[in-house]
């Protein structure tokens, strides 16, 4: 009897040891810059991690210049659609895609797992063409194969397959999309996440209608909290010109939609929606444990919560107000901090001369990107989403390290204990 129960717990240990070493995409397209934009939107659209959970699966990929067609021309929630077509519920490498029955097979999509597949719209025809070529195309009676099978990326047998095809596929009304961001109400959502300042301050120097129309294509805000205003260090706004006003609004947002992951990967610094010819208006991003921080070159700021986490918008809220280095290279001019009720005025004799005063602290440089800063908790508090998800993408590593590590070593314990029995 001991030895069946060891012979299953070592087996259940195995089936779990597998799970744990699954692929994952992102590092296998990583090996090719050819494939880069690619990449960069299987991590936007979180069909990365919908990859990466499948245990059987076969992604088409399009290098650059194939992409650039969808990419370049249609918004975010277009191009996840396109995307998922190209992701199929089922194995194929070289060898069978030449060897398919009948010469035609039909192959189910990650599209069709949405729900919003009409007919045979989230499956793939896949035919053996004369000539030894394999050609690609929607599955929907009278689709045309516009693309064909170029080359292999990578196998790992039965379990994952990448093949390069030469053209996107592209199944009728796909790409036809309401704006993602007509339901969103932009000033609300912040507002309700206690940041009605800078809710105020968009609306009345017209930066939401720039919010609003940069969303569909992708859009990531970072929104101060009210207390964030009111601390110490903070510009006096009415001191500033109308246009930099709405340069320090726009630095808050990034023409990307950039879930906590992708920030979390992340090692080029991050241009934001007030970058134009004349300043880089960027920051870059700083991780110790699963809290995220902005570093502007001017002083830094913590992710504290996520507000929304939707394709293609995502909404932060931040814990300090955002200073760019071209508005602010030194410290700015503090807003007067208000007077105590009955304090007394200070004495002219008690009040530091202008020459007796402290200089201004020099700008801090920006911390070097995807390190993580000095003296940063290495348990600092995740956002919301993360803490109720547990999908970040630096504790999936360890987890999987950790629990890898922990599966060795308990079936080494079992074999033992199995032979020795």
């Amino acid at each position: 009897m001991g030895h069946h129960s060891n012979l299953l717990l070592l087996l259940s240990l195995t089936a779990i040891a597998a799970t744990v070493s699954a692929h994952n995409i992102t590092a296998i397209l990583s090996d090719n810059p050819d494939y880069s934009d690619y990449n960069n939107f299987l991590s936007q659209t979180k069909l990365a991690d919908e990859i990466n959970s499948r245990q059987t699966i076969t992604v088409l990929v399009l290098n650059n210049a194939a992409f650039s067609a969808v990419s370049g021309k249609h918004p975010l929630a277009v191009i996840k659609k396109v995307l998922s077509l190209l992701i199929l519920l089922d194995y194929f490498d070289p060898t069978k895609l030449h060897q398919i029955s009948n010469g035609t097979t039909l192959s189910t999509t990650l599209y069709q797992t949405t729900g919003n597949a009409e007919g045979n719209a989230g499956s793939v025809n896949i035919t053996d063409l004369q000539g030894g070529k394999v050609g690609f195309g929607s599955a929907t009676p009278g689709s045309k194969l516009d693309s064909t099978y170029t080359k292999s990326v990578k196998q790992i047998p039965y379990n994952i397959s990448v093949l390069e095809i030469s053209a996107p596929i592209i199944a009728p009304g796909i790409l036809s999309a309401p704006p993602p961001s007509a339901d969103v109400n932009i000033t609300a959502l912040i507002e309700k996440a206690g940041c009605k300042t800078f809710a105020s301050l968009i609306v009345s120097n017209g930066v939401i209608k720039t919010f609003q129309s940069a969303a569909d294509k992708g859009l990531t805000i970072f929104a101060p909290s009210d207390e964030a205003f009111k601390a110490r260090g903070v510009p006096d706004l009415s001191k500033l010109t109308n246009a930099e006003v709405v340069s320090l609004l726009q630095y808050h947002a990034s023409a990307k939609y950039l879930p906590v992951g992708s920030l979390k990967t992340t090692r080029d610094p991050i241009s934001t929606l007030a970058t134009n010819g004349a300043g880089k208006f960027d920051f870059t991003v700083s991780v110790a444990g699963d809290s995220v921080t902005l570093h502007t070159g001017v002083d830094s700021s913590r992710i504290a919560d996520t507000v929304l986490d939707s394709t293609p918008l995502s909404i932060y809220t931040v814990d300090s107000v955002l200073l760019p280095s071209e508005l602010f290279a030194t410290s700015p001019s503090p807003a007067p901090a208000p007077e105590p009720a009955g304090a007394p005025s200070p004495s002219p004799a008690s009040t530091p001369s202008p020459a007796s005063a402290p200089s201004p602290l020099p700008a801090s440089p920006p911390a070097p990107a995807g390190e993580t800063p000095a003296g940063a908790p290495a348990d600092a508090p995740s956002t919301a989403a993360e803490r109720s998800s547990g999908k970040s993408a630096g504790v999936h590593v360890k987890a999987s390290a950790v629990l890898t590590l922990t599966v060795t070593a308990l079936s080494a314990i079992v074999i033992s204990s199995v032979f020795m029995s």
